[in-house]
């Protein structure tokens, strides 16, 4: 059997190992399993579990890089909303890998940005990119990542970011009232508690005045169940309406302040499982009128360019791109 790379995106809900091939431009899937994440006590258990369905030894595996949503210091995480604690040196311990590395989720998404194709990507603001700039990522999910593309001598070299974690800052007096409510509830908010799934469902829960005197199950009206639902996407309900209008401004503007901090002339990226289930939302005009919204800076902004990520597995990808650049010793 010839070598692979092992990659691995270990979400909140959802984890995806793949075995690749290493290619020239971009590594090639062999085969991709998911996983429930929490149906297993840890990573290494579920590496296992793949690696023996596939009848593939660990003497087989080159490199193997696994983004992990959490923060990762010395190659350890912490998930967020996962209560696991994953070791770069006890998986390449117990599955005797040759070379192992754990990095941030978003982080290992930001590798795969410059090798997909031009139709795994959707613009919604072409600008004018700049080749020695540097770019940005952005992408809600079950949580909410960013991550930064630094331009070292040409190369993007990925840099990890818990930005998602910083507080929510209102723009227009209807936040504020959101604001004031999800302070009451949660005591401080984050950007995260309203771009992410579970942050959907508190500005679902605030504009349907849902909520009660704690964290409560969603009572929402009877024509919803997610963003992408038809009351939403469709207007079949004004307050599903003003919940995804308020979602999709707030992660314009966040997007926008990525691109500021990054100095992002070369882009902007979202990625995420949310953004491509609500494409019509982005592109309707909020999120960008959001994004460019930064007096002094309106027209610096609206030249950089804005993509969305439509490959459901860039996160998985990004980890392959990793693991062959460990495994070459680029």
């Amino acid at each position: 059997m010839s070598a692979m790379l092992l990659a691995g995106d270990v979400g909140g809900t959802k984890t995806l190992l793949g075995l690749f091939m290493e290619k020239p431009d971009r590594p090639s899937a062999i085969d991709v399993g998911e996983f429930v994440t929490l149906d297993h006590s840890g990573l290494e258990p579920m590496i296992e579990s793949f690696l023996q369905s596939r009848q593939v030894e660990s003497r087989h595996i080159t490199a193997a890089s696994f983004g992990v949503a959490g923060a990762v210091t010395d190659e350890i995480a912490r998930l967020t909303n996962v209560p696991w604690r994953v070791d770069c040196a006890s998986v390449a311990e117990r599955l005797g890998f040759k070379r192992t590395h754990v990095l941030n989720d978003l982080e290992a998404l930001a590798y795969a940005v410059t090798v997909l194709e031009a139709d795994e990507l959707k613009m919604l603001q072409r600008g004018v990119p700049h080749p020695k700039g540097n770019a940005a990522l952005i992408a809600a999910g079950t949580g909410l990542g960013e991550a930064l593309l630094h331009n070292v001598n040409g190369r993007f070299v990925p840099g990890a970011s818990e930005g998602g974690h910083a507080d929510f800052a209102a723009r227009t007096p209807r936040e504020i009232e959101m604001l004031r409510e999800l302070a009451r509830i949660f005591g401080r908010v984050s950007v995260e508690a309203i771009l992410s799934g579970p942050g959907l469902v508190n500005v679902y829960q605030f504009t349907h005045e849902a909520f009660g005197t704690g964290p409560m199950p969603v009572r929402l009206c009877s024509a919803v169940g997610s963003a992408s639902d038809p009351a939403a996407m469709e207007g079949l309900c004004d307050r599903c309406v003003e919940a995804l209008d308020i979602f999709v401004s707030v992660y314009g503007a966040e997007s926008g302040n990525i691109a500021l901090r990054a100095v992002a002339t070369a882009g902007v990226y979202v990625g995420g499982g949310i953004a491509p289930k609500i494409l019509p939302a982005l592109e309707s005009g909020l999120f960008l009128e959001a994004f460019r919204a930064k007096e002094p800076m309106a027209d610096y902004v609206a030249t950089i360019p804005v993509a969305v990520i439509l490959n459901p597995d860039a996160g998985l990808l990004g980890a392959a791109v990793h693991a062959q650049h460990v495994s070459v010793g680029a």
